[in-house]
């Protein structure tokens, strides 16, 4: 069975070939349906938006014997009985976190003191803090303006780099593809959005950027000056390029979510750390579908547009012409050298069978013996 280094050099020399441009129909039609599953997840269910951007009061009660979710709940309920349920998790096994509505000063310290006869500790091992609703605008505006402006800044630094829009544009579809699968996971899972996870969503963008450069530089080293010549086409040499990228990819992948995969199973999890729990599962989902992007949607996009210029269909009918000639010449070849070896053969075989007709045999001249 060939090791995994065998299989990644028979795609660098070209011996094995997956087919990840040519194919760019199939492929954008699944990240089509991907992209559109999460878009009704988000319209659906919606994010699960932190105290950070909707605003309201948190309370962690520390060193609690019986973390019982359902007394910090009747506890709130037993202060205002008409405020919304609150969210109440879980911290590092002994602490809980309780967030509620905005209430009235009066009733921040009642929640308190109803939280530490709940869960009978001593009131100081209740910390509470406040959120206004105009702070939580503000860092939504601020997360929001933020993220447009890397989409922009990426598009600019990558057309400059690579001097082609489409490969620009095929980057910022893949960037796209990543932040909205990765909010759609989010929104299926129910985890908060907290800054935390603004964080991780610009984290895991720069990851698929970096993914993403690193396939268009080897595609941009395969295809210069390839629609100078009339052997392959652009997307078969661009094919080509995506093939030897394929196990660095993986392998870069792998070393990346390994120890996110821990942050996420291990210390969010289980050991209940809320704010790693935020970002890891951003960098987890991040990181997969930035592999997945940077392989199979942005070569597939840029598949899509360059198969439809001008430039680039001239030189695939150039290229189609070549191997047709190509071919008929080693047709007329092949069917040339049949009757010129059968003539030969025929020759060979009428010097070896004897004298012509009609012609006396020579005799034989022998040492005159004395």
């Amino acid at each position: 069975m060939p090791s995994f280094a065998a299989f990644g050099n028979d795609l660098y020399t070209g011996r094995r070939s997956f087919d990840f441009v040519h194919r760019w129909r199939r492929l954008l039609t699944i990240a089509a349906v991907v992209v559109l599953l999460c878009v009704l997840a988000l319209v659906v269910r919606g994010f699960n938006p932190g105290i950070e951007f909707t605003g309201g009061s948190e309370y962690t009660v520390s060193q609690v014997a019986d973390p019982d979710e359902g007394l910090a709940t009747e506890a709130v309920e037993s202060v205002d009985a008409d405020a919304q349920p609150p969210a109440v998790s879980v911290v590092g096994g002994d602490s809980v976190r309780v967030q509620t509505e905005q209430l009235p000063e009066e009733q921040t310290g009642e929640v308190a003191a109803a939280l530490a006869a709940a869960y009978d500790v001593d009131p100081a091992q209740v910390t509470s803090s406040f959120v206004g609703p105009v702070w939580g605008d503000d860092i939504t505006r601020q997360a929001l303006l933020g993220i447009g402006i890397f989409l922009v800044l990426v598009t600019g630094v990558i057309a400059l780099y690579f001097r082609d829009l489409a490969m620009a544009g095929a980057a910022l579809v893949a960037l796209l593809h990543d932040l909205l699968v990765t909010a759609g996971v989010y929104a299926l899972v129910g985890f908060e959005v907290t800054p935390a996870s603004v964080i991780g969503f610009l984290t895991i963008l720069g990851f698929s950027l970096y993914d993403t450069v690193v396939v268009f530089d080897k595609v941009r080293e395969q295809t210069a000056g390839v629609l100078d010549g009339s052997s392959r086409t652009y997307l078969e040499q661009a094919n080509l390029a995506v093939n030897q990228t394929v196990v660095r990819s993986i392998n870069t992948s792998v070393v990346a979510v390994l120890p996110v995969a821990s942050i996420l199973f291990i210390g969010a999890l289980l050991l209940g750390a809320g704010t790693l729990r935020d970002v890891s599962l951003a960098l987890f989902v991040g990181t997969l579908a930035g592999t997945y992007s940077s392989i199979f949607v942005a070569p597939a996009f840029l598949g899509l547009v360059k198969s439809r210029t001008a430039v680039v269909q001239a030189h695939d009918e150039r290229v189609r012409e070549h191997r047709r000639e190509e071919a008929e010449r080693d047709e007329a070849e092949r069917a040339g050298a049949g009757p010129a070896l059968a003539t030969a053969g025929a020759a060979a075989g009428d010097g070896a069978a004897g004298p012509a007709r009609g012609q006396r045999p020579q005799p034989r001249r022998g040492r005159r013996r004395g």
